[in-house]
């Protein structure tokens, strides 16, 4: 058995059983009146709340890059360390635990949940951008030059490889620590026990959770709008339907509805399945995409990714003395800021379904096998643009005026481009369900006091609530609503930076509190 504190934690239950839900009293309600607050402050102003959002992202992202910058740092450094320390060896919920999911489904989730969305809007946008000087350059390279191509690819790796993983990692592994080892509830507070012990029930822990549960929602929603307009581009570059905010709409409320249903019918039932028809379907456009496009350039790619990656993460991570301070702010601080603020919601997910793995285990899993995954798919998708662009064929030879377009005007030069450019529409669609489920069974956990299997009505109204945000803003304010949104977003990451930097010290604590009733019994080996 895991060697559990001794608390008696009371975080404000509130009963509202007769009425189908179960909150958590304080954190509920504030989070609610804090959304309802934002989304008609945003209608009825919306231009004036994405200036005042927008300089706050400004102010936080120009002021503290640095401690972005080093965060990140610390963050794999962190991870790295558990993977060879002893504390590896410590199983998530005891030493008899067993996985709940298959490591297929169980990476399937994961991956879904974490970034799946963003790398069929980014994979083939992103390194163009970078090798067109679309907003600045990576460490401040002549663009269009080959080096500039091959920097390119390891600047996009680098934004999605190991150090965003690593922030969801150490949300992940503290929450489902201290919930499945310590008997804590499963909310973000629980992870800051080893320091303030019961001190972690009262108005600090409320404050943590209404962040977590704002954090998500605002991203969340966030990604919804804009989702929906990269959705609708693929339909009118397609088929001609009209990219205008009846469309977008319509597909806003047909995701939700989805959502809806697959939230309703829990992890096993609706995220784990839509997550592996992703994952195949996702594989069999990668697959195309590698076999029908340029393969050689590909496959080369890939240790050419590879090799910049690794060459060049010390001088993208270093925060001193910067010249490519357009391309430093612009794309790799707010890249940071938008991680961290997903974090709560992806790491709490994560842990929802890493019972059973040992910490050795769970940061491989999380940290350099998706970094893997989307070094093959970058290489791939990032590598085809690239050879078009340098070769002057198709759209992309001119730079990227759309970055919601890239991935079909990449796909338009294969074989076969309406069937390959409706699957990936197809795929933007599932991910965004997946995220939306995913994302409510998380605030469902955190606004329901870390009980994990919150009433149905409760999913429902936190899976409702994100599609209504994202259309209501859409129609009400456009693209200035959405922008004040996801400005909120971002704003949230610098005050979870410290919160996520406070976390390595309370995971430390707690895990070799728990090595000592474990280290002498769990063998030395142990499946990983």
């Amino acid at each position: 058995m895991p060697d559990r504190y001794d608390t008696n934690y009371d975080i404000g239950q509130d009963n509202m059983r007769k009425y189908g839900m179960d909150v958590h009293h304080p954190v509920f309600w504030i989070s609610s009146l804090l959304i309802l607050v934002f989304v008609i402050g945003t209608l009825i102003v919306p231009g004036p709340a994405k200036e005042a959002f927008d300089g706050a992202k400004g102010w936080s992202i120009n002021n503290f890059d640095w401690l972005f910058s080093v965060g990140g740092n610390i963050f794999v450094i962190f991870c790295l360390l558990l993977i060879v320390m002893p504390v590896g060896k410590i199983r998530i919920g005891g030493e008899d635990a067993k996985p709940e999911y298959s490591n297929m489904s169980w990476f399937a989730m994961l991956f879904a949940a974490g970034m799946g969305i963003g790398l069929m809007f980014w994979s083939v946008a992103e390194p163009t951008a970078y090798y067109t000087a679309w907003f600045g350059t990576p460490l401040d390279v002549a663009e269009r030059t080959p080096e500039a191509a091959r920097t390119a690819l390891g600047a996009t790796m680098f934004h999605w490889g190991l150090h965003p993983w690593a922030i969801y990692a150490v949300v992940g592994l503290s929450l489902a620590f201290f919930s499945y080892n310590k008997g804590l509830p499963l909310t973000i507070r629980s992870a800051f026990y080893p320091l303030l012990k019961d001190g972690s029930w009262g108005w600090f822990g409320h404050v943590v959770d209404i962040l977590a549960v704002l954090a998500t929602i605002f991203g969340l929603a966030t990604s919804l709008g804009f989702g929906a307009q990269q959705a609708a581009s693929g339909l009118n570059f397609l088929f001609g339907v009209d990219n205008n905010i009846s469309t977008q709409i319509a597909i806003i409320i047909g995701v939700t509805a989805v959502a809806i249903i697959s939230v309703v019918r829990g992890l096993d039932g609706g995220v784990k399945v839509l997550s592996n028809i992703n994952m195949a379907l996702a594989a069999m456009l990668l697959a195309f995409v590698i076999l029908l496009g340029p393969t050689l350039a590909i496959i080369t790619g890939i240790g050419t990714t590879l090799v910049s990656y690794l060459a060049n993460i010390v001088p993208l991570s270093n925060w001193i003395g910067r010249e490519d301070e357009t391309f430093y702010h612009g794309w790799t601080i707010f890249y940071w800021a938008w991680w961290i603020s997903w974090s709560p919601f992806v790491g709490m997910f994560i842990a929802r379904i890493s019972k059973g793995r040992t910490v050795r285990e769970f940061i491989v899993a999380v940290l350099l096998v998706p970094t893997l995954v989307t070094l093959v798919w970058m290489a791939a998708f990032g590598g085809a643009g690239l050879e078009q662009a340098q070769a002057g064929i198709g759209s992309l030879a001119g730079g990227i005026t759309d970055a919601s377009l890239a991935l079909f005007q990449m796909l338009e030069n294969l074989p076969i481009p309406q069937i390959t450019s409706g699957v990936a529409v197809i795929l933007v669609l599932v991910f965004f369900i997946t995220s939306s489920d995913s994302g409510s069974l998380v605030i469902d956990s955190i606004t329901a006091g870390g009980k994990v299997d919150a009433p149905v009505p409760q999913r429902i109204y936190w899976a409702t609530l994100e599609g209504v945000i994202a259309a209501v803003l859409l129609f009400g304010g456009g693209a200035d609503a959405l922008g004040a949104l996801q400005a909120a977003a971002i704003t949230v990451g610098l005050p979870f930076t410290l919160v996520l930097i406070a976390m390595c010290v309370c995971l430390w604590m707690g895990l070799n509190h728990e090595a000592k009733f474990v280290t002498s019994k769990v063998p030395a080996t142990e499946g990983v």
